[in-house]
């Protein structure tokens, strides 16, 4: 039934959908009125286009800007530009990634001319069909492989008739890198001819500068300029401990060479030693003079042999030794060469060469390749169209599915286990279980803080695939079974929905309810944890009192004299400790048994379904808050949070359910064994009567504990009342009769 809303034109139909009414999403009507949906009725308003199991082109082609988000605004231009091209809307739900050649829409401009880019592309395919495949739309490659241009403004070798324009365009590709061709060949485009010429250009005229004015030892000049380099720190400081003798004669021991320093490392391999270089370039003297035939330290003989052949001897050819001025005015010589390689430039083609370079220059086949690019952008339109071939055939495909988890979450909701929403990333196997409802995290911090709001039991995990040689986060999400064996640390295994498999291990757990089951034996538990504590804690104080009593006695024993002034060592065994103990266990015991007696007398006549009745009682009085607080939190379980905490924008509460919930995780189920070792039947045995001992103790407490209550849900109760002494009143009297009294005795006479 279709229910029209107020001020809103077109009827759509709405359903319940994990705890919220959402509008229905179910032909192509439908689809092409979305943007006449009311923005409030959208479960989703905004999503990431990554860590979705979602195509990624699809993803791609509909966030129209390249933000990496999809808005409602982007959803409803691409669903108005899907159901113009089409002629049968309805084809959409269908999410086929075949299209016939007859449902595009001829009477649209755009459904024109992208059928007419299909055929183009089943005619370059060498193909002659009806209808057109996703991968035929999409493969580039092959559309373009047989074409001399494909409007991407790329030229390849392949694009020109010239065999010398191939040669140079294949020159640029090797020089300045290429442009990935829709072909996928190497070519060129407007900006590399560009870049290439300027560059050739640049270089010849900076090769022309190199004139004789810029070159004071010719051919040798820049490895002159090397020699210099090499020695032009050391000579500086030759100079400087001159200008110090000669400023202090009394320093000259100090800034020589002294033979204490030579003499400490005599010893060593002097021809390996790295100290002698440290010393002085010649031995200074306050003249202040280098050397040229001589007395230079051995470790820069080599370098200055150099320097000497390609600039001391010629511009000093007779000369004993030099000044500093002197050296200064060799280093100055080299000023315009200096500068001249400073200003270099289009080094990006000095590996052409300089005769090659003025080659091209001279040909000047720059115009023909331009004119070869304004060939191929002339058919840019043609073939945007045909890359609009491609976005049509993944929409196509693709979109009604992305409305069911954007507009509704339709997949998510589904009863069909196979259907899984884009955002569930896998299954997780942990603790004998597998969940299907695990989301890919970005940030496990901020996941960690929103998602306690979901009022779901999740587990952070850290993954890692040495497979892929990568790493991702999710949250897993726990809806049935136990929780005592889970932890963080606790090792996992998750696999993606390719079926790779992943290391996972529990960083952080939100601790929410996982089931009502859960609930009703969290008491018990907690009371059995709270016992265990207590024994564990008596029994170790005990343990650590007796070793140090021991201990003690030990030390005692150890000090005193041997011999007969020694005193005894007195034994650890007490019987009258071992006599308290029994005794307490038997009053344990027989209190145990007093109440099952007690118990027994009391219901000696009471009906066994009232018996029943009060067992029951008793245990829904210990399990019924926690049971009824855990009802509410799952009936309040909120997906939301999760994804709003991973970058959704989400506008509609997703609730998972008790019914739903426990269809996304699932627990290990084992047969019946008929064969079991006797010893483990045996144990088993143990086990069972241990527990309903247990619970027959608690029972029976209970039971005393409510005894006196019992009348008031109207139960008998045989308890034996007192004697009282039953006192009889007196009947009433009858009047008296009159009695003739004896004759009293004569009164003494009077004396």
């Amino acid at each position: 039934m279709r229910l029209k809303k107020k001020n809103q034109g077109y009827p759509w139909k709405f359903s319940s959908v994990g705890g919220s009414v959402r509008v229905n999403i179910t032909s192509g009507e439908d689809i092409a009125h979305l943007g006449e949906l009311d923005r409030k009725l959208w479960t989703v308003l905004s999503c990431p286009t990554d860590g979705l199991e979602f195509d990624a082109k699809s993803l791609a082609y509909i966030d129209s800007d390249g933000d990496g988000k999809i808005r409602v605004d982007e959803v409803i231009a691409a669903s108005k530009w899907l159901t113009d091209v089409l002629k049968d809307r309805d084809l959409l739900v269908k999410g086929e990634s075949v299209l016939p050649l007859s449902a595009f829409n001829e009477e649209s401009e755009e459904g024109a001319k992208l059928l007419a880019s299909a055929k183009q592309i089943l005619s370059n395919l060498g193909l002659e069909k009806d209808e057109i495949s996703i991968d035929e739309a999409t493969d580039s490659v092959k559309i373009f492989e047989k074409t001399q241009f494909n409007g991407d403004g790329i030229i390849t070798p392949a694009s020109a008739d010239d065999e010398a324009l191939k040669a140079l365009i294949a020159k640029i590709v090797e020089t300045l890198g290429g442009l990935s061709d829709r072909s996928g060949v190497d070519g060129i485009d407007t900006d590399k001819v560009e870049a290439f010429y300027a560059a050739c250009a640049d270089y010849a005229a900076w090769q022309d500068a190199r004139t004789a004015d810029v070159l004071p030892y010719g051919e040798d000049t820049e490895a002159a300029l090397a020699a210099c380099e090499a020695l032009k720190e050391k000579i500086a400081d030759y100079f400087m401990r001159c200008k110090l003798i000669g400023f202090n004669p009394d320093c000259a021991a100090a800034v020589d060479v002294s033979v204490e320093k030579i003499g400490s490392i005599s010893g060593e391999d002097l021809a390996a030693a790295a100290e002698i270089g440290t010393y002085p370039l010649a031995r200074p003297t306050a003249a202040g003079m280098l050397p040229l035939s001589g007395g230079i330290n051995p470790a820069w003989q080599g370098a200055f042999a150099t320097l000497k052949a390609l600039v001391l001897d010629k511009d000093f050819p007779k000369a004993k030794g030099i000044t500093e001025a002197e050296w200064l005015g060799v280093l100055a010589k080299f000023a315009p060469y200096i500068a001249w390689k400073e200003a270099k430039k289009g080094a990006e083609v000095e590996a052409v060469g300089l005769d090659e370079i003025k080659a091209i220059l001279k040909a000047d086949k720059k115009a023909a390749l331009l004119d070869l690019i304004a060939k191929d952008k002339e058919l840019e339109a043609e073939s945007l169209s045909i890359d609009a071939v491609g976005k049509l055939l993944h929409l196509y495909r693709d979109f009604f599915s992305f409305l069911n988890n954007y507009v509704v979450f339709k997949d998510f909701y589904s009863k069909d286990n196979k259907v899984k929403a884009m955002f569930q990333a896998g299954r997780l196997y942990i603790d004998q279980r597998s969940t299907d409802l695990c989301i890919k995290v970005r940030d496990m911090g901020k996941v960690g803080d929103l998602a306690s709001y979901s009022g779901m039991y999740i587990l952070l995990c850290a993954c890692s695939s040495k497979v892929k040689n990568a790493q991702m986060n999710i949250a897993a999400v726990l809806t049935k079974g136990d929780v005592d064996d889970l932890r963080e640390g606790k090792n996992a295994v998750f696999y993606d929905r390719d079926g790779g498999d992943w290391d996972a291990v529990v960083t952080r757990i939100i601790d929410n309810p996982i089931s009502i089951r859960q609930a009703f034996w969290a008491p018990y538990k907690k009371i059995g944890r709270w016992i265990s504590d207590k024994i564990n804690k008596a029994a170790s104080e005990k343990n650590d009192k007796a070793l140090a009593d021991t201990t003690s006695k030990i030390d005692t024993a150890s000090a005193a004299p041997a011999g007969e002034g020694g005193a005894a060592i007195k034994s650890s065994f007490d019987i009258a400790k071992f006599a308290g103990i029994f005794a307490a266990i038997g009053m344990a015991l027989g209190f145990i048994g007093q109440a099952l007696v007690a118990l027994a007398k009391g219901v000696t006549n009471t009906p066994f379904w009232k018996i029943l009745a009060i067992i029951c009682g008793i245990i829904l009085v210990i399990s019924l808050p926690s049971m009824f607080l855990a009802w509410r939190k799952l009936r309040k379980r909120d997906l939301g949070p999760v994804l709003n905490a991973n970058g959704w924008a989400i506008n509609a509460r997703s609730l998972v359910r008790i019914k739903f919930g426990a269809t996304l995780t699932q627990i290990a189920k084992y047969p019946k064994l008929t064969a079991v070792d006797k010893v483990a039947r045996r144990r088993a045995r143990w086990r069972r009567f241990f527990w309903c001992l247990f619970g027959a103790i608690i029972i029976a407490a209970g039971v005393l504990y409510f005894t006196d209550n019992l009348t008031c849900i109207g139960l008998p109760y045989h308890k034996e009342a007192p004697v009282e002494e039953v006192v009889e009143e007196p009947a009433a009297e009858a009047p008296a009769e009159p009695v003739a009294e004896p004759d009293a005795e004569p009164a003494p006479a009077a004396e």
